[in-house]
């Protein structure tokens, strides 16, 4: 098989759980992994250990992904658990997070780069604030695909009036949304009904089951294929006789198709050139798409280096200092007009200051609470940044690589926030303000 062709073969969804705190993520993806055959001999036996130990009825499947000994005493899910397992149809990257409201910001990170968000919902107390949260926030991060799984279903008489219910309260609130792609699954973690198999104790669901859902869904759209954009990473300049004038830009491909021969641009430069050749781990290719990780190398001697950006002359991304951008902030200090932090942006990292602080979201209304506000741990909201050099960027619509970025504290390094990049100042948004909020 050549290099051009072995990133089409890999057909990999990477997909995250959401939803309530004791809604059964944990044990949902134990039991993917367990009747998927994906648990190791050892694994399971610590398991059956485990579950003896604590005295429970069932096999406690959770444990496979709450490794923390903090999660396994109180039973929760704390950390990000990342998990990976295949079929004989995909490969799977599974983002298990947790339901606290006080890591929601767990939660963001696990699902920055999800195709797929499972939205778990407790049959008997149906959609709660948290359902709302995590769903604003998928919206928010552009998952094209949500699979709302009604869970313990054993728990109600297995009720097709009950599970009926609740896809209608949900439906209500995903219509503000802006989510293309809903499924809804009755599910039973515990027992293992409509995860791996379909249920015989739920004859009335006539759809398919949770896993063969995850093996059929659509993903070969849902990257951008139309907008070339390449930061680069590092600069190679092997300086050896074998190579004495070689100068390759490194990087990975964020988005569309680069050739050889083709002419770009340097941003925020300006200077253009042509692609003179591509290289890949396995060699020279003639063409390279994203999410590929290549060395390009140009025509011409231009002044490029580590957090500038090709693309296509005839295709630009924006390029200012003045943002406007959703953030959801992480940090214990509440983000404040006028703070300064560091902004790290595809390959470039900057000193920025916030300009404003346009509203906070109100995650139960979906309401924009505007004036002099503060975005506290968790909170979601809309601000505009100022940056000390020009970023290059797309809209995180258009592109969810050039379209996000984080804050980082300037003296202790810690990740404050992540944000969603909506329009720049000096461009005229496309859609209205609400539109921008994810659909709302």
């Amino acid at each position: 098989m050549s290099s051009d062709t072995t990133y089409l073969s890999m057909d990999l969804l990477r997909f995250t759980t959401a939803g309530s705190v004791d809604d059964g993520k944990s044990t949902l993806i134990g039991r993917l992994l367990y009747d998927s055959k994906a648990v190791f001999e050892d694994q399971l036996e610590a398991i059956e250990r485990a579950t003896e130990q604590r005295g429970e009825d069932h096999l406690n499947l959770s444990l496979l992904t709450d490794g923390l000994r903090a999660e396994r005493e109180q039973g929760i899910t704390i950390d990000v658990a990342y998990r990976y397992f295949a079929t004989p149809r995909r490969k799977f990257i599974i983002a298990d997070t947790p339901g606290h409201i006080q890591y929601t910001r767990n939660m963001v990170t696990g699902a920055s780069t999800a195709n797929l968000a499972i939205v778990l919902v407790d049959a008997r107390k149906g959609v709660i604030e948290q359902t709302c949260r995590h769903s604003f926030i998928a919206s928010l991060l552009r998952i094209p695909h949500v699979v709302l799984c009604v869970n313990k279903m054993d728990l109600v008489g297995w009720s097709e009036e009950r599970f009926n219910e609740i896809v209608a309260q949900y439906a209500a609130f995903a219509s503000r949304l802006d989510i293309p792609d809903i499924k809804f699954i009755p599910i039973s973690a515990l027992h293992g009904d409509n995860v791996v198999d379909a249920s015989a104790r739920m004859p009335w669901y006539q759809g398919s089951p949770l896993l063969y859902t995850l093996e059929t869904v659509y993903i070969g759209s849902d990257a951008n294929h139309v907008d070339p954009r390449f930061p680069v990473q590092t600069v190679i300049r092997p300086n050896h006789d074998a190579h004495h004038d070689f100068r390759g830009f490194a990087g990975r491909i964020a988005g569309g198709v680069f050739k050889r021969g083709d002419e770009v641009v340097a941003l925020p430069s300006g200077f253009s050139s042509r692609v003179k050749s591509i290289h890949g781990p396995d060699g020279e290719l003639t063409s390279a798409f994203a999410p590929m990780s290549v060395a390009i190398t140009l025509e011409d001697e231009i002044d490029l280096s580590r957090g500038d950006q090709l693309a296509k002359a005839n295709n630009q991304p924006q390029v200012s200092q003045t943002i406007d951008a959703m953030i959801c902030w992480f940090s214990e200090k509440p983000l404040q007009s006028q703070g300064k932090y560091l902004i790290r942006h595809t390959t470039r990292e900057a000193k920025c200051a916030i300009k404003a602080i346009r509203y906070k979201v109100n995650i139960n209304t979906l309401h924009k609470q505007e004036g002099d506000v503060s975005l506290g741990m968790n909170d979601i909201g809309r601000i505009q940044i100022r940056s000390s050099v020009p970023l290059v960027f797309d809209a995180y619509r258009r592109n969810r690589t050039t379209g996000s970025f984080i804050l980082v504290d300037e003296f202790t390094h810690a990740t404050v926030g992540a944000g969603m990049i909506l329009w720049a100042e000096s461009a005229e948004p496309a859609r209205t303000d609400i539109a921008d909020m994810g659909g709302l």
